[in-house]
Order: structure tokens, then sequence, then C-alpha cells
């Protein structure tokens, strides 16, 4: 009976502990891993200090997670709203409390605020932290909140609305005796507007939405024609994405960097900057990489931008933390860009290198606290550096979305230094709804030196499967000579990629341990095939090689080569070099950690097939190659090749996206070069053309559809 007594109570706490591990696992996990960061030492967590009860984040993905963390440290309940499909997403279950605020699409969830502030007064929520995007700079939502006694953790609505509109922050900025960039104050009419506006500025310049940010509804233009493509891109992604279709144009500043300015500000009229972070590089003026500090600036450059950004904001009597961005010529002059009147993107790196928690002190100000850290305190402490992974083709114009379900996915915690701000997990779907990132690779150090080193490091052990990701392009620029120089600009990605990313260039030492890797990999699943755990089996033939003759096809060249096992290791003879490779490494992980030639290499194995074919990430970049005996190799030679198909008469899709508009019909005769459709991905607008001359034999999609990548939308005779 004891012992029946017994089972039945582990019994009852097993159930328990699986119930809470189900319920709280995730939040444990997310918890653990930001402690590995413990960097807030400037200002840290007063836990007397009055603060609020409970706060209702705005937001979603790695942001809500991100401002959940803080708020928990600080003992504030919080609750996360979401769309029916994001209703087993990570924020969801970090949070103390869930409300469903509506479906997918983000103007019928994330953008409602009437079903927001009904789940504010249902919940109880004292104060809204907005994250980024959605409404984050939106004034009506703040007037909104006030009118029914609800704290916004952000600036107030006066500060939003002056910073938001192009046209007046720059006026503000200029009272303020900020730099500014030459251009024009008004309303652009129309596209022929926009071209002699153009013409008055002085090409080139710079059309964008003036209720914009993010990169959307920003375009270049050189000449009279992309003025006028300009504008009309510009004006449909403006209406997208904000809902307001102003446009303003300004002069283009050529080869400059985007610098900009993080500061910090109170209800009491205290006012500090943290310091910059160095934005330059970019595909199409959406950031990829930052680091934190610049290593462009000196210290009397960053003390001018910074006592500027902070003259803006106390003109504007900014309460919180707000970011004032600039561009900055060859010769360090600077100027005003815009300020964004929210958390940035890149936040983490300026925490790292400051010991500040910006949530923490979004909080506190908006509690009505007063900054307990003034200028001389705010130091520079290391490098940081932020890589932007996301769902996205690299190889498509640096960066086209992609979606899908996670199979796999590792983050590189194991790693020291290592700051992984992610609001996915294995399984979670990258949708055509939101924005497809995955995480904010954060690797700082004592230097950039040692902040370089371990992000490289961090990339090649990221394990993402199930999507197609960035880090090929990523990896690559922060091996690039011009990248690791400090050599950069805003055009660096056109200038040092002018036909497109094509992926990882092996030089020749690289392609023969590449060769001695996959050799590897083919002879110890050729080793491990033949023991069978468990079973009894009659050998055909017992006798193990000593040696094999491969050819390994990559890089698309078929590279011979002879492998054999010797002292623990596998040495493969490529051409003239002997390259030995441990043979210790585990086939079952999606980690190769191996030991080539005396250096540590983390590899990725993707894919071991059959037939010889294997997929493998190397240096950031996947190889799809295919290892055979010699003698295989003759006989495939005699295979027939596989017809090539003319693309020249179809128009594909480049990614997953939604059809907005369709400029042809059946029977038009179209130009090379023609815009024939456009398609929006992640609110960005895709112009589509005709690869060559003809007439249109078929269209087959319709206005509002949603396409998938490949997917053939117009067809030629």
């Amino acid at each position: 009976m004891a012992f029946t007594a017994l089972t039945k109570d582990f019994s009852r706490l097993l159930r328990a502990s699986l119930l809470a591990y189900h319920k709280n696992g995730r939040r444990a996990l997310t918890l653990s891993a930001s402690r590995r960061c413990a960097i807030y030492t400037t200002d840290p967590i007063d836990a007397n200090e009055p603060t609020f009860d409970k706060i209702l984040i705005a937001n979603r993905g790695e942001i809500a997670c991100r401002v959940i963390k803080t708020a928990r440290k600080m003992g504030i309940k919080t609750v996360a709203i979401h769309s029916d499909v994001d209703s087993n997403a990570p924020h969801v279950k970090l949070a103390d409390e869930a409300v469903c605020v509506g479906t997918a699409q983000a103007r019928d969830s994330y953008l409602r605020m009437d079903r927001i502030l009904d789940a504010i007064k249902t919940t109880g929520s004292q104060a809204v932290h907005p994250g980024y995007g959605f409404l984050s700079e939106n004034a009506d939502f703040v007037q909104k909140l006030e009118d029914i006694g609800v704290s916004f953790i952000g600036p107030n609505a006066k500060a939003i609305t002056g910073m938001g509109d192009k046209l007046e922050s720059k006026r503000l900025a200029m009272a303020a005796g900020v730099n500014t960039i030459p251009g024009f104050d008004g309303i652009v009419k129309d596209a022929e507007d926009c071209v002699r506006i153009s013409n008055d500025i002085g090409y080139p310049v710079m059309i964008k939405a003036s209720a914009g940010g993010g990169g959307k509804g920003m375009r270049i233009a050189w000449n009279d024609d992309e003025a006028r493509e300009g504008f009309k891109l510009s004006t449909q992604e403006a209406a997208s994405s904000f809902g307001d279709d102003r446009i303003l144009v300004e002069k283009f500043v050529d080869n400059p960097r985007h610098i900009e300015i993080q500061v910090l500000g109170d209800k009491f009229g205290n006012a500090i900057y943290l310091n910059e972070r160095e934005c330059s590089i970019q595909r199409r003026n959406q950031k990829v990489i930052e680091e934190a500090p610049s290593v462009f600036l000196d210290e009397a450059t960053r003390k001018a931008m910074g006592e500027q950004a902070v003259a803006l904001a106390k003109q504007i009597g900014y309460s919180s933390a707000g970011t004032v961005e600039f561009l900055v010529d060859s010769k360090k002059n600077f100027y005003f860009l815009e300020m964004n009147t929210r958390l940035q993107v890149e936040h983490p790196i300026t925490e790292c290198i400051t010991g500040v928690d910006l949530v923490h002190q979004m909080i506190r100000v908006a509690k009505g606290h007063s900054l307990k850290i003034s200028q001389k305190d705010v130091p520079i402490r290391g490098w940081a550096i932020e890589s932007r992974v996301y769902a996205e083709d690299p190889f498509k114009n640096f960066g086209l979305p992609s979606i899908g379900r996670l199979s796999k996915y590792q983050e590189p915690l194991h790693l020291p230094k290592v700051r992984c701000d992610s609001g996915i997990e294995e399984g979670s779907e990258i949708s055509i709804y939101y924005d497809p990132m995955i995480c904010k690779l954060v690797c700082y150090g004592d230097n950039r030196e040692e902040a370089l080193e371990r992000s490289i490091k961090a990339l090649d052990a990221y394990v993402i499967r199930g999507v197609t990701h960035n880090i090929p392009l990523l990896r690559d620029i922060l091996t690039e000579a011009r990248f690791v120089s400090g050599n950069i600009s805003t055009n660096y990605l056109p200038e040092v990629y002018p036909d497109g990313f094509k992926g990882k260039q092996l030089t020749s030492k690289e392609k023969a341990e590449l060769t001695a890797v996959l050799a590897s990999v083919y002879v110890k699943d050729a080793l491990r095939s033949r023991n069978f755990m468990n079973a009894e089996r009659i050998k055909v033939n017992s006798r193990i090689p000593s040696s094999w003759s491969l050819v390994v096809q990559v890089a698309g060249e078929d590279v011979p080569c002879e492998i054999k096992v010797e002292d623990g290791a596998f040495k493969v003879t490529v051409e003239d070099r002997v390259v030995a490779v441990d043979s210790a490494f585990d086939l079952a992980s999606p980690l190769i950690e191996a030991n080539i030639d005396g250096e540590q290499e983390t590899i990725q194995l993707i894919k071991l097939g059959s037939g010889g074919e294997i997929r493998i990430r190397y240096k950031g970049t996947a190889f799809q190659t295919t290892v055979v005996t010699d003698t295989a190799h003759r006989y495939l030679s005699y295979m027939p090749e596989k017809p090539k198909v003319d693309q020249s008469k179809v128009v594909l899709s480049p990614m997953p996206g939604l059809v907005k508009s369709i400029a042809c019909a059946p029977g038009d005769m179209v130009g090379e070069g023609q815009e024939v459709c456009v398609i929006e991905a992640m609110k960005m607008q895709n112009s589509l053309v005709a690869a060559a001359t003809g007439k249109v034999k078929a269209i087959h999609v319709k206005e509002g559809e949603t396409v998938e990548e490949e997917q053939v939308l117009v067809e030629l005779e």
C-alpha cells in the first residue's frame, strides 16, 4: 500500500511538472538565455522603486519577447496580444496573459486600436509598450490611451506627430540647430511634379514617404525616368504601409554613412545621448548589419552629433528612448535624416556597450521617474555587432522574402558573449503577413576584431532549416576586406557585389578543405552503414577498404581525391595537398565540429542523401554536392544532360507575395524591361518586368491573389 501511494504521489508530481514545463518551459529557457548576457550594469533595476503592476505589449515577435523579459525582471506582469495565426507564438507563451485581437492581416489585428483598447480594459493593464512598427509611432493611439488613463511607454503625442512627418521634423530640426539636407519642403503632387522638383534640386535625389520609416516607401532616382518610377512605387508602398501616400524629395548624399545617435529623455527636461550606431550596411534602405560604436567617428564628431541629437530631443520635449539618424559624408559632415520616436531594432548593441537596459529606462520614464544617469555616466565598453537574420533569399536582390516552417532551429547560445533576440522557435511558421526577421544575432567583445570573430563563429553554428535565410550574405560581409577595414557606406552592397550576391567564392585552399570534409563525410557514412546494431546479419564482404578513390563535385567542378583512415583521422589527398580531418565528428548532429589541419571549423551537415548527394553549409554558404567513386563517375559521364527551360518567355514570381497590380492583358505587345505586374511581400513593392519583347499569351494570376515563389505569372508567345 505504501509503495502504491508513493507511486500515485510520484505520478501526480510528474504530471504537474510536465504541465508546468509545458506552460513555462519556453519562458524559463528564454530567461535563462537572457541571463547569459548580464550586461545591464550602468543603472541596474531597483526592486524598491515603484513601477507598474501590469503592462500590455502591443506588438509581436522578438520585440514583444524582449519587453517581457525586462518587465519580468522588474516584477511587472505582462499581457501579450496576438492574431489567430500567432496564438501559439513564443511571445504569447512567455507573457502572463494573452488576448487574441483578430486575424492574420496586421490591419485586422495588431493595427486594430479598438480591439487593443478593449484588451487593455479587460486585463486591467496600466501601461502599454508598443515595441516598434505597428502602433509605436501613432499619435492617435497615444491620445486614446491618455483618454482612458493608461500610460504609453514612449514619448508624448506631440513629439510623435512632429517627428513622424518628415517635412515637419526637418523644420523642427532646423529650429533646434541641427544640420539638415537640402530638399523640397512641400508635398509632391504627382510624378511630373516629382521630376520638376528633382531637376531643381539636382540628381541624385531621394524620394521617400513623408510618414515613412524602416526603409519603406523610399527610392533613389538618378534621372527623370527613375523619378517617375520612384514616385509611383514609393506612393504605393507609403499608402500600403502607413495609410499616408504623401511624398517628399531631398538631395541624396552620395557615398554616405548612416550613423544614428541613441537618445534618452525624461519628463523633467533631462536628456542624454548613449553614443552612436553604424548602420551603413543596407539593402533597399533597410539595415542588414549594425555595430556600435562606429569605426569612423572621432570623439569630437561623436560629441557634436550627440549634442545636436539632445538639442532636438529637448526642443520637442522628448521623454523616452529615441533615435536621431544622420547621414555622414567622407569629411565627417553630418546631416539630419529623421528621428524615430520608438525603440530601434538595433538597440541591443547600444545596450552592450553602455550597460543600459533601454526597455527598463522607457518603463521608468513612463512611470514618472527621472533619469538616474547623466552624460558622464555613459561609457563605451567594448564593441558590439548585430547581424539581422532574416527568412530571405540573399541570392535574389540581396534578400527577397522566404516563407515556411522552421523544421530545425538551434541558436548558437553555447558560445560566449552571444545574444539572440528572437521571437520564434522550432516549429514556428514564417508567413507573408509579417516581417521576415528570424533573430537579431548580437555578438560583443573587448574590441571590434573580437566582436567580428565571435559573430562569424556564431553564424557558422546557427542552425536554421525549413526556410531560406540570409546567413550566407551576413557571413560573407563580416569577412570581406572592405568591411573588415571599416571602409563602408550605404552603397557598400552594390559596390562590393555589383552582380548581386553569388555565395561564398572559394579559394583553392578552401576548395581543398571542403573537398576533404565531403570525402570524409562520405567515407564515415559508408563505414557506419556496414554496422548493424542489435541485428544478426550475414556480411557479404567483411573486408573494410583501407582507401577510397573518389570524385567530389563541388562549386561546379569535379575534384578527384584519395582518402584513407590513419591515426584517428581522414587523410585526404587533393591535387598535391594532403588535408587531415579529425574523424571524431558525429553524422547525427547538424553541426560538424571538425579539426582540419589543426584548425577548428564548424560546418553544417544539412542533408546526407542517397547516391552520394550531400548538402553542406561551409563558411556560411550551402553547397549542393555529390561524392561518388571514380568508377561511378566514369559511368555518369555517359548520362544525357537534361534540357534547359527557356525562361525568357515567362515572368516568374521571385518570392511568395501578393499581386498588387497587373499592367498588361492577353494580346498586348510588351517590350523587354517593361513592367507587367507588381508583387508585394512584407509591404515592399516589387516591380516585375518582361525579359524579352513579345505578345502576352496568358496571365495566370489576378490582382489580390497570393502567389508562391517561382510561380508563373505572365506567359509570352
